[in-house]
């Protein structure tokens, strides 16, 4: 199949799934992750509709931006190191993947050189796994009691990404735990905090993470097919 192709049948998914859990489609943002993609895939993409990209890693986030129509919305959704903030800060709209006080310090500061405020996610690891990042989920409160103290950085939001399941309806329980998280920290009444976005779901679950309550899916195999890592 074509990646048009994919992104119809993508966001045919979204909609049945959205339908089953008595929601609007149009709640559901889909970020297109082409990481490892060359501007030609990505430009297949735009082509067919997509405007939100997500990449992992700085270095290519920062080459396809410059590369690329300045109108497209970039996400970074990878794993940030505070020293690579710089590269990124004047270029992404959203940042998924806040898993330290530190990493939201810098962010700040570096907001703070253009005079602008960017949206951030925290980043939960909801199945506690030694080889993911992320907040555990009950670090999240103290965390979102540090926010005032960056007036540059609004989070609005939680990200994670769910344990490898060998079937989707395994990850629902993480899902569940998001979602009342979620909700809990909606109630959290702090000063640059306003809980409007729950990240989660890729390509092998996303139509039970919106089941559960997910507004945006992070979609790359699923639309750009199989990845070529010598890229």
């Amino acid at each position: 199949m074509s990646i048009s192709d994919n992104i119809m049948s993508v966001k045919n998914n979204i909609r049945s799934a959205c339908i089953r859990a008595g929601r609007e489609p149009e709640d559901v943002k889909l970020v297109a992750v082409s990481k490892t993609m060359g501007t030609d895939k990505i430009m297949e993409a735009v082509n067919s509709g997509i405007r939100v990209f997500g990449e992992n890693k700085v270095q290519e986030l920062v080459s396809k931006y410059e590369a690329l129509d300045k109108g497209l919305e970039w996400h970074m959704i990878g794993h940030l190191q505070s020293n690579k903030v710089k590269y990124i800060i004047d270029k992404v709209a959203m940042i998924h993947s806040v898993d330290s006080i530190k990493l939201l310090q810098e962010i700040d500061r570096r907001c703070k050189a253009y005079d602008k405020c960017i949206d951030v996610l925290i980043e939960i690891n909801i199945g506690r796994e030694a080889t993911k990042y992320g907040i555990c989920p009950e670090d999240l409160g103290a965390f979102l009691e540090e926010a005032p103290k960056y007036e540059n950085v609004r989070i609005c939001g939680l990200m994670t990404v769910a344990p490898k399941v060998n079937v989707p309806e395994d990850a629902r329980p993480y899902f569940k735990e998001m979602k009342r998280l979620f909700e809990d920290a909606k109630s959290s009444n702090n000063v640059n905090v306003e809980m409007k976005y729950l990240s989660m779901g890729m390509t092998g679950d996303y139509e039970v993470a919106i089941e559960e309550g997910s507004n945006i899916v992070r979609i790359g195999t699923g639309i750009f097919g199989p990845r070529d890592y010598r890229f």
